[in-house]
């Protein structure tokens, strides 16, 4: 994905990807002899994480079969590793789920539509995203008792809206693609082209939620004032304050500025400007319960001058073992890169570090800021198509930033034989999903 490549190469990377692998292999969902049993690999990969959050990382899981899907991103790398793949590498989001998508602030303070987790990123194929993406779609549907007809017409226009969109962004130029986003003229264009009147209330409303999650806002929910001075909350164990010495403090803080030396100089100059004056332990997501994620409290020109950061353990990607290694030695900074060349448009004070005792790595982000996303446990099915709409199309823009729009158009064609495909292994993993789901929920019964 480095150095020039021609508008024919990428043209020719496509053919030659479709001769190799026909798009009618796209649905296979190979089970390998040897397969990890589910409830194994998983406690095998929750290892290194705090013990005492792993019960809530169980029962978040546990909840329905699409938080089990969402929190078991290591189980659908290890399968799609075992079939045949196109080659046709982009940078992958790694977890690409429904849920992963969201609405969050540029730097201009516009609303933008994008990918919004990038924990496991790494180069790869890029039909693994779309197919943990459709699958996720074929999930949702079943596990909100949808009808099989409206779930496989969302799993359909997921892949669809993806073929087309990497179709005219394959004819697009560099730079038109590299400004290309999701905003909100963007969102109401799709709704309106595809979905009811009150779809389009609904999006809004979702939207005035979002900027209402602004930093003020943040630190009143997780703060409080004690003795004169704001501190975050106890609430254990979603939230726990850490008690720190002054030398551990000002550890902290000789820390910060070796974070803030991974932005740009105008933003770490910014952060200059802002002190931690407390941390607390924050529990996050369902797959990322375990890891270690922490919330700094900043303070800038007075007490009424609050930042909230997030810094947040990263570990190799689940990808790792099927793909080459990253580039980055930093997990952290593979986080933090891949993001960059994904998204649209990043947080300003998107940048990495290693924890105080160097053995771990850390990225790190605002909390909040105007940060907002689909809840699929309140999704009307009549929703559920424009949004898939909307995810098909952002995941092609995603994939499309690193360059070779054009060998994916190639492969996937102008006909729906793609997206029939990717239907029908969304079906299979689905399957696949609900037995292992069955398994995860017979040992906790056990245990």
């Amino acid at each position: 994905m480095t150095g020039f490549v021609s508008t024919e190469e990428w043209v020719e990377r496509g053919r030659a990807a479709r001769q190799a692998m026909s798009r009618k292999t796209l649905a296979e969902h190979v089970v390998s002899a040897d397969r990890p049993d589910p409830v194994a690999l998983m406690y095998a990969s929750d290892e290194g994480r705090d013990a005492d959050l792993l019960p809530l990382k169980y029962e978040r899981m546990g909840v329905t079969p699409f938080t089990f899907y969402r929190g078991f991103a290591a189980m659908h790398a290890y399968d799609l590793a075992q079939g045949q793949n196109t080659a046709l590498n982009v940078q992958l989001c790694g977890d690409m789920h429904l849920s992963n998508f969201g609405v969050y602030a540029s730097p201009e303070r516009n609303l933008v539509f994008d990918v919004n987790d990038f924990d496991e990123t790494l180069p790869g194929p890029f039909e693994w995203d779309l197919k943990r993406l459709v699958t996720s779609f074929a999930v949702m549907g079943r596990t909100r008792g949808f009808s099989p007809a409206a779930t496989s017409a969302a799993v359909r226009t997921v892949a669809e809206s993806y073929r087309r969109r990497i179709t005219e962004l394959a004819e697009m130029n560099y730079l038109s693609i590299w400004y290309e986003r999701m905003d909100q003229g963007t969102l109401e264009a799709l709704v309106g082209a595809n979905a009811k009147k009150r779809v389009g209330k609904q999006l809004e409303a979702g939207l005035a939620k979002a900027r209402g999650k602004t930093h003020a806002r943040a630190a009143a929910k997780l703060t409080e004032v004690v003795d004169g001075n704001r501190r975050f909350l106890s609430d254990p164990p979603v939230l726990t304050p850490v008690a720190r010495t002054m030398a551990e403090f000002d550890m902290l803080n000789l820390l910060f500025a070796t974070y803030r030396s991974t932005l740009s100089a105008d933003r770490a100059h910014l952060l200059e400007r802002y002190r931690i004056i407390d941390i607390a332990r924050k529990v996050v997501g369902v797959g990322s319960v375990g890891t270690r994620c922490w919330v700094l409290l900043l303070e800038g020109r007075g007490s009424e001058d609050l930042l909230v950061l997030q810094a947040k353990e990263a570990g190799p990607s689940v990808l790792e073992p099927y793909l080459r290694k990253s580039a980055y030695r930093h997990q952290g900074r593979r986080v933090v890169e891949g993001q960059r060349l994904t998204q649209a448009t990043s947080d300003i004070f998107l940048g990495w570090v290693n924890g105080i005792d160097q053995s771990r790595q850390y990225y790190l982000r605002q909390l909040h800021d105007m940060k907002g996303g689909a809840d699929p446990d309140r999704m009307p099915a009549t929703n559920v198509r424009p949004y898939a709409e909307i995810c098909g199309v952002g995941l092609a823009r995603a994939h499309a930033r690193a360059g070779g729009a054009a060998m994916i158009a190639t492969y996937l064609g102008s006909s729906d034989k793609a997206d029939r495909a990717l239907a029908e292994y969304a079906e299979a993993y689905a399957d696949q999903n609900d037995r292992d789901y069955a398994a995860f929920m017979a040992a906790r019964a056990k245990s």
